[in-house]
């Protein structure tokens, strides 16, 4: 809900000041994320959380679901005020560019940086018994790619049509909801799924149920032309996934617009960082999130988010100033 206050100049200033010191009065996000399923969800559920316990219920922040950072970055060219979601920087770039999904808007440019988040990592499952071992195994399989229009399923399609089995795999499109389900019941042989590990729907897929983690090898590092980072999904992330998984992964930061003004963005910023070491205690995603993924957000910082991080001695690349 936006607010309108009409305030003498003076009355103004104080409410700013106010403001930046931690949100005085009762100030309303909301937080846009994804899929009600994946692990990004449950990450902001647990920020809105840490935002209010972090304002001392200066903020109250409401979480909406969301078909991916695809639909995230365009709500944000005409989203009111105190909108904030999650995206990979590289797709608020394309949204600058004009390219991809996106339509040149000059609304695109008012796009700013808050703090980085848990980074998104690809997770290809299938059933133990499947008789899938690698990626190209999929041939002639039923599979789910990922939520439609997700980065999830967007990676995964492209990924297939690089390995040249695109054409190969029967590609089930369901919603993301439904793939625990139908790998339990055998209706398909595995799904894929992008988000911080543990993601919480491989962790549903596991339980009951003997999974295997399909993995990057060289060879398919080579056909994609070695675009992506690599990570390692450690051994015992899931049970009875014993040894370490290497995968995709790609940044993922919360971003807002020039529209939320410097007092918020400021107060927001400063929850997040104040609360993020709590929430590593619940949630151990949120343990990687440190002063020097900052520089892997690729937007320019919210002034008020700005103000914070100087306020806190943290090195800030100038690109981001």
């Amino acid at each position: 809900m936006r607010k309108a206050f009409f305030l003498a100049p003076l009355a103004a200033a104080m409410v700013l000041a106010a403001g930046l010191s931690g949100a005085a009065a009762e100030t309303r996000v909301t937080l846009k994320s994804a899929k009600s399923t994946s692990s990004y969800y449950q990450m902001m559920v647990q920020l809105s959380e840490a935002l209010k316990a972090g304002s001392k219920g200066g903020l109250i922040a409401t979480v909406e679901e969301s078909q991916g950072s695809v639909q995230n970055v365009m709500e944000a060219a005409k989203r009111p005020g105190n909108y904030v979601f999650t995206t990979p920087p590289v797709l608020i770039k394309l949204a600058h560019e004009g390219k991809g999904k996106f339509k040149a808007d000059p609304a695109y440019d008012e796009i700013r940086s808050l703090f980085p988040i848990p980074y998104l990592t690809m997770h290809w499952v299938v059933r133990a018994d499947s008789g899938i071992n690698s990626l190209s195994d999929l041939a002639g399989k039923d599979f789910i790619p990922g939520g439609k229009g997700s980065f999830g399923y967007r990676q995964t399609v492209g990924l297939l049509e690089k390995l040249g089995i695109a054409d190969k795999v029967n590609i089930v499109d369901v919603e993301l909801n439904a793939a625990v389900p139908a790998l339990k019941n055998r209706k398909v042989a595995g799904f894929a799924t992008a988000g911080s590990y543990p993601a919480p729907n491989v962790m549903e897929a596991a339980a009951g149920t003997k999974i295997k983690l399909l993995g990057i090898s060289d060879e398919d590092y080579e056909k994609m032309g070695k675009k992506g980072a690599l990570i390692d999904i450690p051994a015992g992330t899931y049970p009875g996934v014993d040894a370490p998984v290497r995968t995709l992964t790609l940044p993922v930061g919360a971003y807002t617009t020039t529209r939320m003004d410097d007092a918020t963005a400021y107060a927001v910023t400063k929850a997040f960082w104040e609360q993020r070491a709590e929430m590593a205690k619940a949630n151990a995603w949120w343990g990687g999130v440190t002063g020097q993924t900052v520089g892997s957000l690729g937007a320019k910082l919210h002034p008020g988010a700005l103000k914070y991080y100087m306020e806190a001695s943290m090195a800030i690349p100038a690109a981001l100033k």
